[in-house]
This record gives structure tokens, sequence and C-alpha cells, in this order.
């Protein structure tokens, strides 16, 4: 006999929307999230554009926001530019608070998981739970099936001794030194006093250390003029950035329904998860059959459609990361936010039209030719 309705394997972004939007729509329904960490929801911040989420989309998710702005700006070394548009940003620590409030008594945190399958999850500490339907949210999984770039990060929060001056995040700052791949420093203006600054790399292997990233944060708030004071939090992640794979051996390998990263719902270049989880959130809380076969046919053919969808974009990944020397991969950013505001609107919201993608790879490229055209064809995965 079934102890739950649904049992939600990692408490992460994705299966705390579930359960949130599930909650909402169908309260009766009996579930359970289950985290190997002390806390659900990590030490993380998410964000997105306005324009990425649908009008209902937005309304549902508007309470879970925490920051928001008109506008954001890119630098460059030649192109400083200002583009309009909401942006928004969720915290972990919020939406703790709203998941605790909602379904305190269905987490259980700080339980790690041995195995688990459609019916059933079996804790380290030897426990069996039984459901009608298992979700794994449990991050992305490494495998042979997918060619993967890696979007290394770490993020500081400070209080800062002094105003910082800025009305606006800048999503990119280009113009720092690129060390061994893209690199940027992406900076949230919290309070007219606090910040976000995160060190962010494009590169080939997980391998950004700690370290560097706290040093890079210093030394970019020190060329700002920014005093930090005291640190108030610190992230660190390592995003999959998808150039080539092979959709049905990575299912083939996910023995239950899987969301998030698990589910390989992202965007292929930027790493923005939000979205995708907002609109799985969704579909399944529309659902009137919450079993396990359900489930993972919903799941399956909603990554099975982001996939079909994101085709240009692991192109556009494979001539970033493939097609010139790592240290110039800023010049393809650059020449993309030449572009104009609503084509970068689409691009991000994941909707480019034919024309958009034909202004993509036109004009001068800023990678060499040759090499462009191989890294397309090249295949990477047997």
């Amino acid at each position: 006999m079934a102890d739950y309705d649904l049992i939600l394997v990692g408490a992460g972004l994705a299966n705390t929307l579930i359960a949130l939007r599930l909650k909402a729509i169908q309260p009766h329904l009996s579930l359970l999230l289950i985290e190997a960490d002390e806390q659900p929801l990590g030490n993380h911040t998410w964000s997105f554009h306005r324009d990425d989420l649908t009008e209902s989309e937005f309304e549902w998710i508007a309470p879970y926001i925490s920051y928001q702005w008109s506008g954001y700006d890119v630098r460059f070394p030649k192109l400083h530019r200002t583009l309009s548009g909401g942006y928004y940003t969720l915290t972990s620590e919020q939406l703790t608070t709203h998941l605790s409030e909602q379904l305190g008594e269905s987490i259980l945190t700080g339980t790690g998981v041995n195995t688990l399958n459609d019916e059933s999850v079996k804790l380290e500490d030897g426990r069996e739970i039984f459901a009608h339907a298992v979700i794994d949210g449990r991050g992305f999984r490494q495998d042979l099936s997918m060619a993967i770039g890696v979007q290394a990060f770490v993020g500081q929060v400070w209080q800062l001794a002094a105003p910082h001056g800025l009305t606006r995040p800048i999503l990119m700052d280009a113009t720092v030194d690129q060390q061994h791949g893209y690199r940027f420093v992406y900076t949230l203006p919290l309070t007219e006093d606090q910040l976000l600054i995160e060190d962010t790399h494009y590169i080939d292997h997980a391998d950004l250390s700690l370290a560097r990233g706290r040093d890079n944060i210093s030394d970019y708030a020190n060329a700002q003029g920014w005093q930090l004071a005291t640190l108030l939090r610190e992230e660190r992640g390592n995003l999959p950035i998808t150039l080539a794979g092979k959709f049905k051996r990575f299912w083939a390998g996910q023995p239950t329904a899987a969301s998030g990263l698990r589910g390989n719902l992202y965007h292929a270049t930027t790493g923005y998860s939000l979205p995708h989880a907002v609109a799985l959130a969704d579909e399944i809380a529309k659902m009137s059959c919450v079993t396990s076969p359900c489930l993972r046919s919903l799941t399956y053919q909603f990554s099975h459609r982001s996939w079909r969808k994101q085709r240009f974009f692991r192109l556009l990944n494979r001539m970033l990361f493939l097609a010139g020397p790592a240290t110039q991969r800023w010049e393809v950013m650059q020449r993309f936010y030449r572009l104009k505001a609503p084509l970068i609107t689409r691009f991000y919201a994941g909707r480019l039209t034919p024309w958009d993608k034909l202004r993509l790879v036109s004009g001068k490229p800023p990678v060499p030719v040759i090499a462009a055209v191989k890294a397309i064809i090249t295949p990477l995965i047997k």
C-alpha cells in the first residue's frame, strides 16, 4: 500500500515548484519531499526575464519573487549597453519560507536516497517508502550520451560599507581578465548597500576553484570602488551547457519521471532553469492522473519538446566552445549583444524565429569560418 501519492526526491527549485503548485491546485494529494542536505533549496538565487514566462505563469510565481528591476546592463571591451525589460530574482531563503509554511510536515531533510523506482524510494538508513508516483529532481546526471560544457560560478552576497550606486543588474561584465574561458562578472544590486557578485566562467570542465572565485570577486569589487564589509552568503555551482547529445539514450538511463536539470530542463546556452521549472510545475498540477506511468510520460514528452526546440542553441554552443580560442569567446557574446533588443529577448525566452536564427549566424563571424563549420558538423557523441 502506498504511503504517499507522490514522492519528490531532491528539494531543489523544480521539485519545490511542483510541490507548491500541486498544493495550490490539488491540495488533496499527499506529498513528500526528500532532501539529502539539512535544508531544502540549498543556497542559491534563480533569475528570469519577464518575457520568459506567460501571463499565467508569472501570476502564480510572483509571490515568491524577492527582487525585481526594470532593466539590466552588459559590458564588453567594445560595448556597454543598457536593455529594458523586467528582470526578477528568487532566493532560496524566501522560497524555503513559503515551502515550510505550506508543506512543512511533508519535507524530509538530511536524508540520502540509495535507490528509487516508479513506486518506492529506499533511503540510506534502510527505510523504504512507497508512493503512487516518484519524481527524481536530484540535479544534472553526468552521462556519456551528452557532450557538455560548463558554466561554473562562485557568488557572494556582501554588505558594503557604503552605497554601491547601481540601479539595475549587470548581467555580464566581460571587461575582466578572461583567464581560461569566457569569463564575466554578474552583479545584482539587492539593496542600496548590498550586492550579489558572481564570478562566472564558461569553461570546458568543472574545475573552477573556490579560492580563485573568491579572489576574482574581491579584485572586481576593489576595481569598482566597492568597500566590502560583511560577507552575508556564498554560493557556488556548475551548470551544464549542452553542445550535443543523444536524447533517447539519456532518458533510457533515467528510471523514473525527472524534473529540473535531472530531466535536461534548462536553457541550453544560458543555463537558466526557472522558466522550464515553472512550466513543468503547471503541466503536472493540471494532471488528473498522478501516477508514475503518467508522470514519466509527461516529463519525457516535456523534455523532448524542449530538446527539439533547442537544437539551434546547441549549435551556437558548439561554435562558442569549439570554434575559437577559449579566451576569445567573449567576442561571440559581444557581437550577440549588438543585435536588436527584441531578438535578445526572444533568445533568452527560447523563442527564436527563423529570421532570428539567420541573423545570428549571418554577417562577419567572430570566429574563423572553417573552425565554425567544423564545430557544427563534427560528431561529439558516438
